[in-house]
C-alpha cells in the first residue's frame, strides 16, 4: 500500500479520515479495558464469511451487557461503504465496540461502534513450509465464548514468548488445552483423526469452516485435549482469520511428530483456501 493511500475509519456515526478518529479519555475501553471487538478479512475487495462474523460480533456484546448501536443491516451498509471509500484489495476490517463514555469510570455509557480497515498480512511461505512454535501458559480467559478486548495476558507473555524463540503461547489449565490469545488449536492423532478442543475457548469462524471441510474427509472430534496429546500427537496447526491454517511443530522445545509440517494440516489449508474462493465467486 503507497504511504499515500488515505485510509478512513467510521466512528460517532460517520466515516471520518482515520488520523482523525479518536475516543474520549472516559471511555471504559481505556478507563477499564471493557469492550469486544470482532475481525474479518476481504480479498479481492470481498468481505469472506461476514454473516458468521456478524452474529459473533452481536452474540459478544450480548454477553458482556453492550447493545450495538446499529443494527446488523446498518452496519452491513456501513461496512460495505468503508470497504468502498478505502479501496484495499486484500485487508482486515476490525469492528469495535466499547463499554462507552463514563461518568464515573465504571458504570458503562452508551457504547461508541469504531471500525478500522488494514492492509491484511498473512503467513509467509516459510512460515508454511517449516511451521512454527510454540509455548504453553497455564491460563484459561475469562468468558471465553465473548470476543473481548482484553488481551493482557497474551500481551505481557510476548517478551517470554520470543525469549524462546517460539511464535505463539497456547493456553492450557491443569494441562487441558484451550486456545492461542488470537487463534483455535487442533491436533492430529496417531490414528489420522483430527481433534479440537470444545470448551473454554472463542468459536473461531475459521475453525468451524475447518471443521466443516475436515468431517468430508476425516475423523472429527470436538472434545478435551491436554498436554500428553500433544506429546503424542502426529500433527498440530492453529486456526485463524490471518492465519487460515498454521502447521505447529513445537510445543515447550519438543517436536510435534516428526517436527514438520503434516500432510492432514496441509491438505485442509488447500481446502480452505478453495473455500474462499468459492465464496469470492459467489459474491
Amino acid at each position: 500500500m503507497s504511504s499515500t493511500h488515505k485510509l478512513y475509519a467510521y466512528l460517532h456515526e460517520e466515516i471520518l479520515p482515520l488520523e482523525s478518529a479518536y475516543l474520549h479519555v472516559s471511555d471504559l475501553s481505556i478507563q477499564r479495558g471493557y469492550g469486544i471487538f470482532d475481525f474479518f478479512k476481504t480479498l479481492n475487495g470481498q468481505p469472506l464469511f461476514l454473516e458468521e462474523y456478524l452474529n459473533r460480533f452481536y452474540a459478544s456484546a450480548l454477553l458482556m451487557g453492550l447493545q450495538v448501536p446499529l443494527s446488523e443491516e446498518e452496519l452491513t451498509a456501513t461496512l460495505t461503504q468503508l470497504i468502498q471509500m478505502n479501496g484495499l484489495i486484500d485487508s482486515g476490517v476490525k469492528m469495535i465496540l466499547t463499554g462507552g463514555y463514563s461518568a464515573n469510570g465504571y458504570d458503562p455509557g452508551p457504547p461508541n461502534l469504531i471500525i478500522l480497515q488494514q492492509p491484511l498480512t498473512m503467513p509467509s511461505e516459510a512460515q508454511l513450509a517449516t511451521g512454527i512454535k510454540v509455548i504453553t501458559h497455564d491460563y484459561v480467559r475469562e468468558l471465553a465464548a465473548a470476543k473481548t478486548i482484553n488481551y493482557t495476558v497474551g500481551i505481557r507473555l510476548i517478551q517470554q514468548i520470543k525469549a524462546k524463540g517460539a511464535d505463539d503461547v497456547l493456553y492450557h489449565q491443569n494441562g487441558v488445552v484451550s486456545e492461542f490469545p488470537r487463534s483455535n488449536f487442533f491436533l492430529v492423532k496417531e490414528d489420522g483423526t483430527l481433534v479440537t478442543p470444545a470448551r473454554e475457548i472463542l468459536h473461531g469462524v475459521t475453525r468451524k469452516n475447518v471443521l466443516e471441510l475436515a468431517r468430508k474427509k476425516y475423523k472429527v472430534e470436538e472434545g478435551t485435549i491436554t498436554l500428553e496429546d500433544i506429546a503424542q500427537a502426529k500433527e498440530a496447526f492453529m486456526t485463524s482469520t490471518t492465519k487460515r491454517i498454521l502447521p505447529i511443530v513445537e510445543v515447550d522445545g519438543k517436536s510435534v511428530g516428526n517436527g514438520k509440517p503434516g500432510t492432514v494440516s496441509l491438505d485442509l489449508l488447500q481446502d480452505l483456501i478453495a473455500l474462499e474462493e468459492a465464496q469470492i465467486r459467489a459474491l
